[in-house]
This record gives structure tokens, sequence and C-alpha cells, in this order.
């Protein structure tokens, strides 16, 4: 049964289509522990206050796929809780991953040049993501100084992420790019207040080398080698990072 909200839904609420139901119920960007890694970050509280009155949020079951390639741009998608992968089908019907995403990050920008997403969103475990509709984010940034700035400099990450993966793939070897990408998790999950040491690989070895350009027997073979030589420790997808620095001299003998 849809769950009753105080009052009739919004214009935000019609424009995007937007239901409140038990798994799709409104959010408080005020009382969110990762506001300092998502949009929110910097705004007075005043503001914020503005920023909830847009902000649902909408679960996620692991394989669900939030958009598809093709489907209308309505919003811009912030991870409150998950993992995500985004892919696309290259012209021989292959899938071609291009990011793995969690919480405190964005998805869905892809749809703003040409108001419709380029590529699949898919839930990697059971998720949470708080909806933004865009026009209305927009208008909204227009007033807010420190939200536009935010906004950019969200749009400018996903640029320079496509640049650095661009230049993973064209200057390093195998076992190269598969320690760049631990270590880059590692990076990640610290800066969430996770541990950078111990993990589960939320993602398949096979998705891992579509994602670096590596076969999967390439990937499994990187694992299995960084295991014996004790950079890391393996069982199946959890992951103990043992040596970081012996993973870092890996990059530093990489070609500039």
């Amino acid at each position: 049964m849809p769950i009753k909200s105080q009052g009739t839904l919004t214009d935000v609420d019609q424009k995007v289509n937007i239901t409140l139901t038990p798994n799709n119920i409104r959010i408080a960007c005020s009382q969110c522990n990762l506001r300092e890694l998502c949009l929110a970050v910097g705004l007075e509280d005043s503001d914020l206050h503005k920023l909830d009155e847009l902000v649902v949020k909408r679960k996620l079951k692991r394989g669900q796929q939030l958009y598809r390639a093709g489907d209308a741009f309505e919003a811009i998608y912030a991870i409150r809780t998950g993992f995500f992968k985004t892919d696309i089908l290259t012209e021989e019907g292959l899938e071609q991953v291009t990011g793995f995403q969690m919480a405190g990050e964005i998805l869905g920008m892809d749809g703003i040049s040409n108001d419709r997403h380029v590529c699949n969103a898919t839930a990697l475990e059971d998720s949470e993501v708080c909806i933004m509709p865009y026009d209305q984010l927009e208008d909204l940034s227009r007033h807010i100084k420190s939200l536009q700035q935010q906004f950019h400099k969200f749009m400018s990450r996903e640029i320079v992420r496509d640049q650095s993966l661009m230049i993973l793939l064209g200057s390093m070897r195998a076992e190269e790019r598969i320690a760049a990408f631990l270590l880059n998790l590692s990076q990640r999950m610290r800066i969430r207040g996770y541990s950078a040491s111990e993990f589960h690989l939320r993602m398949t070895r096979e998705e891992i080398g579509s994602y670096l350009g590596l076969k999967l027997e390439t990937v499994s073979r990187a694992f299995s080698k960084f295991h014996d030589e004790g950079l890391i420790g393996v069982q199946q997808k959890y992951i103990r990072i043992l040596d970081a620095d012996g993973l870092k001299a890996l990059l530093n003998h990489a070609p500039s």
C-alpha cells in the first residue's frame, strides 16, 4: 500500500512520476551521515531544508536496474547505501563495464547531454539511492551558489575519472591495472569510514576484467599472483590488502 505524505504531491513528484511507497519515501539530507560526501556538503541549514524538499529515497534489490540505456533522463541519484555498476552494450552485443559506484557517489549524469541515459546502472547488492529531479535541482542551484559549485565539482570529478581510466587502460600492464583498481577501492573505502585493508568485492572477476580491459583468466591469475607474493589475501570475494606499499610499488614501475 502506498504511504500517505502530508499534503499533496509536489510539482517535483508529478514531473518525474515519483510515487511515494514503502520503498520510495522522503529523506532528509540534513540527517544523512553521508552529507559531507554528497551534494549537501557545505550547505547552510536553511538551504538543506530546500534540498530536502526535492529528495526521495528509493530501495533497490541486488540485480535491479536503476535505469537503462535509452531511458529518458529525469533525475540524478546519490547512492545512500550499497554498490552499483554502470555498463554499456558494445556493437557486438557485449557488456562493457564503465564504472563501479558506492555510497556518497552520484549516478545518472550520463543523461544530461542529450536527455537520455547512455548506460545501464545496476545494483550489485541491496541498495538505496536518493532521487534528485534534475530540473528542480538545476533551478535550486541557481539560487544556492554552494550547491551549484558542489554539483560542478561532481561533474568535473566524473570527467577526471573517465580520463584516469583511459590512462589506466592505455599505459599499464595487466598486473598494474589490478593493483591500481584495488588501491582505488581501498582509498574510497577509507574516505567513507570503512576498513581500507579488508573489504568484500561486490563485483565479479569478469566485471573487473570488463572494466579494466582484461580477460577473466588474466584477472584471476593476477589475484592469485598477488596472493602468492603476500600482497593481498583472497578468499573468494573477501580481500585483505597485506602490503599496500608493495601494490604501490607496482604502479611506480608503470610507464609515465
